[in-house]
């Protein structure tokens, strides 16, 4: 079954908030380990840039993998 282009996006959304998450975290972890000083503020924007970045690799990905399958799929 062919993968629509909302439930690509609605799933690269959904990997991409998860992952928001995650990476603001460890930014506030391993930051510091390196000398970084940053204000909570400077996290979260910059967490919203990579996320950004992260949501458009996320979303090409899908689709490419999905031409891939469905050109290579018998009923193609």
């Amino acid at each position: 079954m062919k993968q629509t282009h909302l439930m690509s996006l609605i799933e690269a959304i959904t990997n991409v908030i998860v992952g928001y998450g995650v990476a603001v975290v460890a930014q506030i972890l391993v930051f510091p380990v390196f000398g970084l000083q940053t204000t909570l503020a400077q996290n979260l924007k910059m967490g919203l840039i990579f996320s950004g970045i992260s949501l458009a690799r996320s979303f090409a990905l899908r689709r490419i993998f999905e031409a891939v399958r469905v050109r290579t799929s018998p009923s193609g």
